[in-house]
């Protein structure tokens, strides 16, 4: 299978929410998640079940999300895609109550694949506009 193919195909089946549990099929038995937290560089060791409890999790804080992807580049093995996230606050998110309102994060990552699993991925999160709309969506509630 392709790079594209097998990025696409994830994000289809597994970090859509629709079935969190094939993530073994697209994933090295350990991924290198490099990830921004804060302006800070972070890097965690993901397994597949690691990956599909983290999917759980997203679907426990945003209900039964949409994910659309907005932009999907290749270059041999590396894909980077940004998409957008839609949902709705139906779980705590960083501290914030859920308020049952609409929610959108934008996020991009680059995928590298060996072997024709994703084996490193380095994900940015726009992390101020979450937390400005859960600012937002607290005031709304109250």
């Amino acid at each position: 299978m392709t790079p594209e193919k097998i990025v696409r195909e994830f994000f289809k089946e597994v970090r859509s929410g629709n079935n969190p549990d094939y993530s073994d099929q697209f994933m090295a038995e350990q991924v290198l998640a490099h990830q921004i937290v804060s302006e800070e560089e972070q890097t965690v060791v993901r397994t597949p079940k690691d990956y599909a409890d983290h999917v759980r999790e997203m679907t426990d804080a945003y209900g039964d999300f949409s994910l659309e992807i907005q932009e999907f580049l290749v270059d041999r093995n590396k894909v980077y895609v940004r998409w957008k996230q839609k949902g709705t606050h139906v779980g705590e998110i960083d501290g914030y109550q859920p308020t049952g309102l609409p929610i959108i994060q934008m996020a991009s990552g680059v995928y590298r694949i060996e072997n024709e699993k994703i084996s490193e991925y380095w994900i940015q999160i726009d992390r101020l506009g979450t937390h400005k709309q859960l600012e937002s969506n607290k005031l709304s509630f109250i």
